[in-house]
């Protein structure tokens, strides 16, 4: 029996009947987008999420406790996954795999993506970024996964979810030789590429992201009914966008001129992209970092020139899980979002010093709620002082715009089952306009 059949069997008779669906829903639902900007009713704690309306813009931090994945629907309904990560070391550290460890990392993060597309009449990822090439963002290996239908592969994060629903475009860093991926060579590489290139020669697509570009991802049902809707690569491979076109400037100096010690990780060629709708805008930037060890090497801080060129926004994700290397001073200066938000997964997320810039009122002025995906108790009991000032410490943290941009809410939900079960709803922020944005961006960098 193939993956998916398993799947959709695991689900119940009902389910199966609700997939079989799917397609008339699709078209049914980016039909009415085109059309209708309909308000959401209002999320109520104690009552399951409800679903996505078309005109809305919803943005999934999806909590295994075990990787990096989000979830995005668009106004349209165009459909967008940022990573699917899956670690497989046991607590304490790395955290509880949840809701049970029943299942994979990958496949709960397939089954929350299936169910909010389901329930918005949707069917499929239109695309899937992976923001750089390590595990707790693509997928790790070990002996006891099974292995894909024709064998080439592992499932595991990405994969994973590659097997439980259809993927439009794949993009990443390094497609289609990965020749500029220093570790292809690590079992986890591996086997992303191995599936990477069978999705290929079935014929499916795949593309490397370019920094600068705004074309590479695009609403495929009724662009022209939301046109300002953008998803922008801000930088990735080392490369930054100018804010001037699709221009983009490198930063890595010639890797053939650099110590072996110099030489940048994978971190550093992290894909950072920023989203925008209306009046919204939100940050996203894998795990880049701003560590120059202690200035030596000031061209390694890729973070910092993107956020720069980025400009304030409403809602950014920090880097690297919150750790100390990421989320420099210049980062929070540059972004200072009334949300910030990180995805944690183990022990060590987050460092004590980046909640430290996260709440500082010297870095920038004002209220900011920051919430995490997850927090294990050692980390919560040694950083008590700030995590005791977070808004959520564990849960599913779902962005929900209003249709056209104006406001924004953030409702947590829960990861303890797949009920999605509303926690807390916090809201509305209002949201700061892009034209004080781009501003703040022409200034940073003249």
């Amino acid at each position: 029996m193939s993956a998916r059949r398993k799947f959709l069997r695991g689900l119940g008779a009902a389910s199966i009947g609700a997939a079989l669906e799917l397609r008339a829903l699709s078209a049914s639902a980016t039909e009415a987008a085109g059309h209708v900007m309909a308000a959401r009713p209002a999320d109520e704690p104690g009552r399951a999420l409800t679903p996505w309306r078309p005109g809305c813009l919803d943005i999934h931090h999806i909590a295994t406790g075990r990787g990096d994945s989000s979830l995005i629907i668009a106004p349209d309904g165009t459909t967008l996954m940022i990573d699917a990560g899956a670690m497989y070391a046991p607590p304490p550290a790395d955290l509880d795999l949840l809701p049970s460890d029943s299942r994979r990392p990958g496949e709960w993060i397939a089954r929350y993506a299936w169910r909010h597309l389901r329930s918005a009449g949707l069917a499929k990822l239109d695309y899937l970024i992976v923001t750089h090439l390590h595990p707790d963002h693509v997928g790790d290996v070990n002996p006891d996964l099974p292995r894909s239908a024709d064998g080439t592969y592992q499932l595991t994060g990405v994969s994973d979810v590659a097997a439980l629903l259809p993927i439009g475009v794949l993009l990443d860093r390094g497609a289609l030789d990965y020749e500029n991926v220093a570790i292809r060579d690590a079992p986890f590489a591996r086997n992303y590429v191995a599936f990477v290139r069978t999705r290929q020669a079935a014929g499916g697509r795949v593309e490397r992201l370019r920094a600068g570009a705004d074309n590479q991802i695009t609403l495929t049902n009724r662009a022209a009914s939301f046109p300002t809707f953008d998803v922008r690569n801000l930088a990735v491979n080392g490369e930054v966008w100018t804010g001037q076109g699709e221009a983009a400037r490198s930063l890595f100096p010639a890797i053939s001129t650099l110590k072996p010690d110099d030489v940048p990780d994978e971190n550093a060629y992290s894909a950072a992209l920023r989203l925008t709708y209306g009046r919204f805008s939100y940050f996203a930037a894998g795990d880049l970092t701003s560590n120059t060890f202690d200035g030596e090497l000031p061209w390694r801080d890729v973070e910092s020139s993107a956020a720069r060129v980025a400009g304030p926004v409403d809602v950014a994700v920090a880097a690297h899980h919150g750790l100390f290397d990421s989320t420099g001073a210049d980062v929070v200066r540059a972004l200072r979002p009334r949300v910030w938000l990180m995805d944690a997964w183990h022990v060590s997320h987050p460092s004590i010093t980046t909640l430290e810039r996260l709440f500082s009122q010297r870095l920038y002025p004002g209220p900011r709620d920051v919430f995490a995906t997850a927090l294990s108790p050692e980390n919560s009991s040694v950083n008590d002082r700030l995590t005791k000032r977070l808004s959520s410490r564990n849960g599913h943290v779902v962005i929900r715009v209003s249709p056209g941009g104006e406001d924004y809410r953030v409702v947590i939900t829960s990861n303890s089952d797949e009920s999605d079960r509303v926690k807390t709803v916090f809201g509305p922020y209002q949201s700061r306009g892009p034209q004080q944005s781009l501003l703040f961006a022409a200034k940073q960098w003249a």
